[in-house]
């Protein structure tokens, strides 16, 4: 298995979560719905197992690999809550932002190897990015509907059910976020023996961790200020994705972050 074949695994995946996406808005649909969108996930992640045997490691050192989970996990999220509220459109969000994802390792591969440098080679590295590309993506799904909200204007549509979504989805994605973080420190202390050191990258991290804790707070101190609510949720993934991706391109961090690897 190689980068090649991924196009072989992505299509079908793809089309079977368009499929799913679909189903959902058909009433009597609801069980193909789950099979359909699961049978994706199912060949989306034979290509990410494929991948995992085939470089002797876990597909998570590069961005083109934390991609891939994040492509995964996008539709696992939104089948969650599919099951779970019922939410006929999540699938939707969830699957548009997996393609996007999926367009861009199609169209900007990166190379992959079986260099692992001894840092990545703690047990506690896989965990670690793995459940942070699962809150990734269910917070991500929090954001485009914050997003929505906020243009759309609409204060009919931001009702308590509306807003109780993007809730339950920061509080789920804050909680496996939590415990990235935690998993992350015992990954520090095993590689390079201590949990904490203020690293760029953990202190975007925190940054990141307290933005939606205060979201948490401040819908329940006021539930009825909607759009500074969201717009706390959207802040909040912008801090997300500084500490994914962005701080790679910070001055802060070049040279001097032991999470930048080149």
């Amino acid at each position: 298995m190689n980068w090649t074949h991924f196009v072989y695994f992505a299509l079908p995946a793809a089309l079977c979560w368009v499929g799913g996406a679909l189903f959902a808005y058909k009433n009597d649909a609801y069980r193909r719905t789950i099979i359909l969108t699961a049978f994706g996930l199912c060949i989306f992640f034979a290509f990410i197992l494929g991948m995992w045997i085939s470089l002797e490691r876990p597909p998570l050192r590069t961005m083109g690999e934390t991609r891939l989970w994040y492509s995964f996990f996008l539709p696992v999220a939104g089948l969650i809550m599919y099951i779970r509220w019922r939410y006929k459109w999540i699938l939707s969000f969830s699957t548009l932002m997996a393609l996007v994802f999926i367009c861009i390792n199609l169209f900007r591969p990166e190379i992959h190897n079986k260099t692992m440098m001894p840092a990545l080679q703690s047990p506690w590295f896989a965990p670690h990015v793995i459940v942070y590309m699962f809150a990734y993506a269910v917070l991500g799904a929090a954001a485009v509907i914050a997003l929505y909200l906020l243009l759309r204007r609409n204060k009919a549509i931001m009702n308590v059910s509306v807003m109780s979504l993007c809730d339950n989805l920061a509080y789920v994605g804050t909680a496996f976020l939590t415990i990235g973080m935690l998993f992350g420190a015992i990954w520090a202390k095993d590689a390079w023996g201590h949990y904490w050191s203020w690293d760029p990258k953990e202190t975007w991290a925190a940054a990141t961790w307290l933005s939606y804790l205060i979201y948490i707070h401040y819908r329940q101190h006021k539930p009825s200020h909607y759009t500074i609510a969201l717009g706390l949720l959207l802040f909040s993934f912008i801090l997300l994705q500084v500490c994914w991706y962005g701080i790679n391109y910070l001055p802060s961090a070049q040279g001097s972050s032991i999470h930048v690897y080149s």
